[in-house]
């Protein structure tokens, strides 16, 4: 039984070392394996809901849009940035509600959702937080992070319901920008990575 026990550790461990090396690499990688459409123009990205990104909307956030983030985001220290981020997550989650019809997403667990236009799952939340900040990086506006790739926690084996999250890299400590829990519109949650994968299972 204990032998069982320490290899289970090691898997688990050995399965968070990669998920945390993971969230290094592009973004890019993340959208192909989840259906996603990274922004390839200055503003433009493309809005996953319906669950496990079933449903695409294209956006485009324009030059005041683009003033806009600057402003929430601000220019100050490295936690003065994440505070910013977290302000301009929300507001660009408001900002795209009406062309989405996402103004009345669901935070958390909410299954019987699934499907429903302008309804968004953790992968749909990942996905989109993740354009939102890459939108930031493309304008200059990130000066102490950048953005990595979304990565996942919970695998039924380690008896958690699995979920994923936007990452931002810093200099020293990798970031998790989760939107999913809270409705639309309400600042994500902000934390280390470590700290992210070490929570108990996701809430609904």
């Amino acid at each position: 039984m204990r032998h069982s026990s320490g290899l289970f550790l090691l898997c688990a461990l050995t399965l968070l070392a990669g998920c945390a090396e993971l969230s290094k690499g592009e973004p890019t990688t993340w959208y192909a394996a989840h259906g996603g459409v990274a922004p390839r123009e200055m503003g433009r990205v493309v809005v996953c809901h319906g669950f496990g990104c079933h449903r695409k909307t294209a956006f485009t956030f324009g030059p005041a849009d683009i003033a806009r983030m600057k402003k929430l985001v601000g220019n100050g220290s490295a936690e003065d940035e994440r505070a910013g981020v977290r302000r301009m997550i929300a507001w660009a989650e408001t900002r795209v509600a009406p062309t989405v019809g996402s103004e009345d997403d669901v935070g958390g667990l909410d299954l019987r959702n699934s499907g429903v236009v302008g309804q968004m799952d953790c992968i749909d939340e990942a996905t989109n937080t993740t354009s939102y900040l890459m939108v930031a990086q493309e304008a200059g506006l990130l000066k102490h992070h950048r953005v990595g790739s979304p990565v996942s926690r919970g695998y039924f084996l380690d008896l958690r319901y699995p979920h994923a999250t936007a990452v931002l890299l810093g200099e020293d400590e990798a970031w998790a920008i989760d939107s999913w829990p809270a409705a639309n519109g309400v600042p994500p949650d902000v934390m280390p990575l470590d700290t992210w994968f070490a929570q108990s299972p996701a809430r609904p």
